[in-house]
């Protein structure tokens, strides 16, 4: 063969290769297609073009990244606080100890291994020793009843709960003091009378044994009958100048009996709660079953009698006002962390009574037709501490404003406005969740007001 033909044939054959090659790779899809006519400039902005948008897609799955390790961040932080939480509370109801004892039993291997056998159901962790992320247990119900403290008024401020009876014994005992001096006569020179000086030492000792019942209609309604038993005693001291006395002479009376009954319903008007004050309005009815004024018997006014000393005073002491009563209020509660202020407004109307007439020592019947005594407008504020779960303590003041009486629709001589003001001091005892103890303290700080007030409640639920 000669070289010329050679080298067609090669030529030739090269030529095939070269155009089986560009035929296979523009059937491979995985060459990038780029167009026989495009130079080396049009090719490199093309590849960065490319390259920008895969950098924008990875900065895009960079955000997503760091966004999504910030919700795994902020959910391992309240996992934490969740897992200190239920820590806390195993602590608080002693699963901690128990957990204890049965793991020293389990590797004692002795007979109390079985004794406190762990249930598959109330694991409290998994085979790592994690906490499993399920509830355990049931979450406690909200509270919406105001909270306990120690009273100190006679209007309670938690209500009893519905289907629940409380029982509540109580005792007072109060005890006052007056001093009277009354000039009868004329003077004819500064400090020189002519006439009657009578001065007056009352002393009263009031004591009350009191049962409450209370009854929860619903855990906003509650009905409540109190009966009291009332004992009084009075001493009356007094000497008459001029007249030929000169020694002190006591007149003495006293009284006991069933006194007024009363009758009360309770409503908590609104839910409270942290920082939100608590209402309840109430509705108070007092009936006269009590021995009232006007039914005991009268010292006469002039020396009638040989036991008599013409004092005008009740020889026995009257158990009850006398009166029909009506009386609205509201009590409210405010929880403000660590202690609980409260109050009471309220306003006392008495009815007046027709056709009176009181009975005289050896004169009868004393006719004294229409007697209405004055209303009482009433208000008190206080504060309660709890010292721990079972004591607290309340310290408050109680401040009335008591109406003028009147006769036949004229002032009775003698009688005018008066204001009782009482600071009370009290605490409570919790023995049980059934059966407390409570103590007030009351001091009077005007001179209207009875000396010292002691009252003693154990109220029981049943």
């Amino acid at each position: 063969m000669s070289r010329k033909s050679w080298r067609n044939r090669c030529s030739t054959g090269c030529a095939g290769l070269l155009l089986l090659g560009g035929v296979a790779s523009a059937q491979d899809p995985s060459s990038p297609a780029v167009p026989p006519s495009t130079g080396s400039g049009e090719l490199s902005a093309v590849l960065r073009q490319s390259m920008h948008e895969q950098n924008a897609r990875i900065a895009e799955m960079r955000s997503q990244l760091a966004a999504q390790n910030a919700q795994i961040e902020a959910m391992k932080r309240e996992l934490a606080s969740q897992q200190a939480d239920y820590r806390a509370l195993r602590r608080a109801v002693g699963l901690d100890t128990l957990d204890q004892q049965r793991a020293g039993n389990i590797r004692a291997g002795g007979p109390g291994a079985s004794a406190l056998p762990m249930p598959a159901g109330d694991a409290t962790t998994d085979a790592a020793g994690q906490t499993p992320d399920r509830p355990v247990g049931q979450a406690p119900e909200r509270d919406e009843r105001p909270p306990a403290v120690a009273p100190i008024f006679n209007q309670p401020g938690v209500l009893t709960p519905r289907g629940k009876l409380v029982v509540e014994p109580s005792y007072q005992f109060g005890y006052s003091s007056a001093d009277r001096v009354a000039l009868i006569g004329y003077t004819v020179i500064p400090a020189i009378l002519i006439g009657l000086i009578d001065a007056r030492q009352v002393k009263t000792t009031t004591q009350t044994g009191a049962v409450a019942l209370r009854y929860g209609l619903s855990n906003r309604l509650e009905m409540e009958l109190r009966i009291p038993y009332v004992y009084g005693h009075t001493d009356t001291i007094s000497r008459e100048i001029f007249t030929g006395s000169a020694t002190d002479k006591v007149f003495t009376s006293s009284g006991h009996g069933i006194g007024d009954i009363e009758a009360t319903a309770r409503y908590q008007l609104n839910d409270g709660g942290a920082d939100r004050p608590y209402y309840v309005g109430w509705l108070r009815f007092k009936s006269r079953t009590g021995r009232d004024p006007f039914e005991v018997t009268t010292d006469c006014v002039n020396r009638c009698v040989q036991n008599a000393t013409g004092t005008g005073l009740p020889l026995q002491l009257p158990t009850g006002s006398g009166f029909y009563s009506l009386q609205p209020g509201v009590t409210w509660l405010y929880p403000s962390d660590p202690v609980v202020f409260f109050g009471n407004l309220s306003y006392l109307h008495n009815f007046p009574r027709h056709n009176v007439s009181r009975t005289v020592l050896l004169g009868g019947k004393e006719p004294l037709g229409t007697v209405r005594v004055g209303d009482i407008a009433d208000v008190s504020i206080g504060m309660g501490l709890a010292l721990n779960d079972k004591a607290s303590i309340s310290i408050g003041y109680d401040q009335s404003f008591v109406g003028i009486t009147k006769q036949n629709g004229k002032t009775v001589p003698g009688s005018a406005k008066s204001v009782l003001g009482t600071l009370l001091i009290g605490g409570s005892y919790r023995f049980s969740d059934k059966r407390s103890m409570n103590f007030t303290l009351g001091v009077g700080v005007t001179r209207d007001t009875p000396d010292a007030t002691v009252t003693v409640r154990m109220p029981m639920t049943y």
